[in-house]
Order: structure tokens, then C-alpha cells, then sequence
């Protein structure tokens, strides 16, 4: 009897040592291990800052967390810092605090501006996002200049060109921080694979290339894994469905909304990733809307390699099927035309 106690006994003063000891190393992992690292949400009232402010608390890569629109940040802010994880938030409101939230960021996200409505089309967001874009980025130039800037805002096609050129006039730009995310691209091939290839969604991997609008969005099915060999119509519904996936959620919300939340969740995944790179973690590779040689465009989504000093390299598209080498050939003039509107207006006025 006074065996079976003493393993016992023994078993529990095991079990919680492993126990603490894994508390130990999350505590580590939060505070001695990770550098410190301001990220500042741009546009955090909204409906995509409010769950990425959310997220962006979550991530224990996270030091600071500044969270600046034109109105109701204070309160997001109050309720985001009531979370029990590493983060200290701080919410700024209105142009004039706009510096402070800046100053000192590693990763500043800009999920600034108006959501598409029923009908819209990402050129229809334009003449109000491109010029919140561009003072934005008028700030950033000025008060962290080295941050590695995430553009949400659509149409990123566009509104990283506009970036562009506004470091560009302050003379602060560096092509290895300006990133467009299309990981929402990316995050929607995955899940819609995953489901007519019958695999398990962790375990997909689908390269998106092009840009971020309609046919520029190019799902590079052919070098997805696992691979499941899945006849050409299936393809291009895929194909066609990633494409149009922003404006599926925006019919099925009806007007009160677009694609908030899986927005959200993407944003979040391309911001850590940013945060590893930056942290020195090895191999992290994602896609995204970067200058590059990629094709004769000056902006292009394909892999990249991300490191210390943001992009560390641009990956080449590798081998395309006849279907995507179509696609290719038919996005790159609608993706020029966005990359010059962007590029004109910023050099207005």
C-alpha cells in the first residue's frame, strides 16, 4: 500500500516539475528570449484592426503594442489590454498622436481605410485609400523610417506603389521593408485545397502569385502539397474562387461588411512571420506583393524569404503549368495598370 502511495506521490512531484518547468519556458519564451518589439496597428478601430489589435495581443513576439486611428482607439485599447499576455498597448487618437504611436516600431500593419461594399471593386476604394495611404506613409517616413511597413489597405496593388514613392520623395525608402499582404490569398487557396483534395488543412501548402485583385491573384496549384493530382476544372474553379473570395464574403454579408476576420487572421500570420525573420529565426518564407525582377513589373507577390532586414530574398515562381502560364500572361497588363495608377497619384500634388 505504502508503495503504491509513494509512486504515486512520486508520479504527481514528476508531473508538476514538467509542468512548472513548461510554464517556465512560455514565461522565457515570453519575456528573457524574445527581443523587444513595438508593433503599431494603423486603422485599429476597424473592422479588420479590431480582431488583428486582438491577435497582435495574442502574439508573445510582441512587446508593444500601439493601436492609432481617428476615433475610438482609447477604447479598443482599453479592452485589448486586459489580456494576460506579454503586450503593454497604448491607444492613439487623431493626427496629432499619430508620431507617438509610430516612434520606435519594428512593424507598423495598415489596415486603414473604407471596406468594399456590395457592388465594389477594389478600384472603387481607391480615391479614398490611396490618399489615407499616403499620408500615412508620409508618417512613417518621418517618425520610423525602418520599420517594416505590412500594407493591408486595398487596393495593395496600387497602395504599395503609392508607399513607394513616398519614401521614395523622403528618401527613406528601403524595397526590403514595404510589404503588400496577400496572405489572405494564400490562407483561402490552402482552405479551398484542402477541401477537394481531401488533406488536412495544417498540412497544405499553396504558393499565390501576382498581385492582390481579381485575375492578378494567380493560386499556383500545380507546386501545391501534398500533392493530389486534381482534374483541370477542378483547378480552375479553385482558381476562380480564390480569386473571387473577397466577394464572396462580401455578398454573403450583405452590405454589413467584408472579409474583417479572415483578414484579420492573415494580417496576424504575415506580422509574425515579420517578427521571426526580424528575430533571426531561419527559413521563413511567405508570400508577398515586393518589388521585384521577378517579371518586368517593378511590384510582384511571389515567395519570399524574410530575415533581419525584412526581405533577405525574392523567390522565383519555379515551374508552372500551361493553365497558370495563361493566367500569368493575362493578370501582368491589369497589374501594370494598377502599379502606374498608384505610382501617378502618389506623384500628384
Amino acid at each position: 500500500m505504502r508503495s503504491a502511495i509513494s509512486r504515486s506521490l512520486r508520479l504527481h512531484v514528476s508531473s508538476k516539475c514538467i509542468s512548472d518547468h513548461h510554464l517556465l519556458l512560455r514565461r522565457g519564451f515570453a519575456s528573457e528570449a524574445s527581443p523587444d518589439r513595438k508593433v503599431t496597428v494603423l486603422g485599429a478601430a476597424g473592422g479588420i484592426g479590431q480582431p488583428l489589435a486582438l491577435l497582435m495581443k495574442l502574439n508573445p513576439l510582441v512587446s508593444r503594442l500601439a493601436l492609432y486611428d481617428i476615433a475610438g482607439t482609447p477604447g479598443v485599447a482599453a479592452d485589448v489590454s486586459h489580456i494576460n499576455t506579454r503586450s503593454q498597448v497604448a491607444g492613439y487618437v487623431g493626427e496629432e498622436q499619430l508620431g507617438q504611436a509610430l516612434e520606435g516600431s519594428d512593424v507598423v500593419i495598415i489596415p486603414a481605410g473604407v471596406p468594399r461594399k456590395p457592388g465594389m471593386t477594389r478600384d472603387d476604394l481607391f480615391n479614398i485609400n490611396a490618399g489615407i495611404v499616403k499620408s500615412l506613409s508620409a508618417a512613417i517616413a518621418k517618425y520610423c523610417p525602418n520599420a517594416l511597413v505590412n500594407m493591408i489597405s486595398n487596393p495593395v496593388n496600387s497602395t504599395v506603389p503609392i508607399a513607394a514613392e513616398v519614401f521614395k520623395k523622403a528618401g527613406t525608402y528601403d524595397e526590403k521593408k514595404l510589404f503588400g499582404v496577400t496572405t489572405l490569398d494564400v490562407v483561402r487557396a490552402k482552405t479551398f485545397y484542402a477541401g477537394k483534395a481531401k488533406a488536412p488543412v495544417a498540412e497544405v501548402n499553396v504558393p499565390v502569385v501576382g498581385g492582390h485583385a481579381g485575375i492578378t491573384i494567380l493560386p499556383l496549384f500545380s507546386q501545391a502539397t501534398p500533392k493530389a493530382n486534381l482534374p483541370e476544372d477542378e483547378i480552375k474553379a479553385l482558381t476562380k474562387r480564390t480569386q473571387d473570395g473577397g466577394t464572396e464574403v462580401v455578398e454573403a454579408k450583405a452590405g454589413k461588411g467584408s472579409a474583417t476576420l479572415s483578414m484579420a487572421y492573415a494580417g496576424a500570420i504575415f506580422a509574425d512571420a515579420c517578427l521571426k525573420g526580424l528575430n533571426g529565426v531561419p527559413d521563413v518564407i511567405e508570400c508577398s506583393f515586393v518589388q521585384s525582377n521577378v517579371t518586368d513589373l517593378p511590384f510582384f507577390a511571389s515567395k519570399v524569404r524574410l530575415g533581419k532586414n525584412g526581405v533577405e530574398e525574392v523567390l522565383g515562381l519555379g515551374p508552372l503549368s500551361e493553365y497558370e502560364k495563361q493566367g500569368l500572361e493575362s493578370l501582368l497588363p491589369e497589374l501594370k495598370a494598377s502599379i502606374e495608377k498608384g505610382i501617378k497619384f502618389a506623384n500628384q500634388s
